[in-house]
């Protein structure tokens, strides 16, 4: 399928039609998601995606069949062709009664919206602001992105200026702990540190890749730190990644009435981590486990 403008939706491996009222997604956030960046019919980020999801679903107590999920994906890249966009993978219960307990038989539901269009990999430094909203700490819920995004979206609400590109959110101590749809690493003493998300946050695929390969690859060592905005000032650099977006160096900080907080005058080591992305995903990042 090569044109085609509206954003495009799959129900369990079929075309179109939608969900039903009783899904305890939509009824209770009961779920997790997945939002993946499409180049040209691939995700390359797929198996760090994967890996998180089946981690969450186990979590939650939510059937996972990889199977299925292969068979599913298979139909919608038979359908996408070489687009690409942003795809959003959704994994509920499925249908249950009324009340918040489970269903005797839990039959989930997958759900795929496609959104085409080209992404950007932008590395021009931007600007962040302070949110007013805080994360709430639950350690039973953190590192999941669960379908429960409220405290995101009161976030994300707090601005409307197109200068400010991200958020940061703190939880109730102070402690910065994400962006509203970004995670963050902050170099100081030549140590990216990113915050610990033991108690509040998601443990974002681009993240754990910068954890786990990216930075190692460079020599830099990493830090998952409890990080206030004390240490984000004393930082020599500052940036934001997400699956999506990739990585991008912050420039400046604006507390939550927009004064500005924090100046950063060098994006010399996040831009190296951009530059390494790119290699990475030439060389790696287009496999999938359904291209048989």
């Amino acid at each position: 399928m090569s044109d085609f403008k509206a954003p495009l939706t799959w129900i369990n491996g079929e075309r179109g039609g939608g969900i039903s009222p009783l899904d305890r997604g939509f009824a209770y956030g009961d779920g997790l998601f997945e939002t993946c960046r499409v180049d040209r019919g691939s995700i390359p980020l797929w198996q760090q995606h994967l890996k998180r999801l089946s981690q969450s679903a186990e979590k939650l107590s939510i059937p996972f069949d990889i199977n299925l999920l292969q068979l599913y994906l298979k139909v919608v890249f038979d359908d996408l062709g070489a687009a690409s966009g942003v795809l959003k993978l959704t994994l509920t219960r499925g249908e249950g009664g009324r009340g918040y307990g489970l269903p005797e038989a839990v039959r989930p539901n997958w759900v795929v919206l496609f959104t085409p269009g080209e992404i950007p990999m932008d590395s021009s430094p931007c600007s962040v602001r302070v949110c007013r909203q805080r994360l709430s700490r639950n350690a039973s819920l953190a590192g999941l992105k669960h379908l429960n995004r409220l405290e995101n979206i009161l976030a994300r609400a707090e601005w409307s200026d197109s200068a400010i590109a991200e958020g940061l959110m703190l939880d109730d101590t102070g402690r910065v702990i994400e962006a509203t749809s970004h995670n963050l690493f902050a170099l100081i003493d030549g140590v990216w540190c990113t915050p610990e998300l033991g108690e509040a946050g998601v443990r974002g695929v681009m993240r754990q890749l910068v954890i786990e390969e990216l930075a190692p690859a460079l020599g830099v060592e990493v830090a998952e730190r409890a990080l206030s905005l004390e240490h984000i000032a004393s930082a020599r650099e500052l940036m934001v990644c997400n699956s999506v977006r990739a990585i991008r160096p912050v420039d400046c900080v604006l507390d939550s009435d927009g004064r500005e907080l924090v100046l950063f005058d060098s994006a010399e080591q996040g831009l190296r981590l951009h530059r390494a992305l790119d290699d990475w995903m030439s060389k790696r990042g287009s496999k999938h486990q359904w291209d048989k």
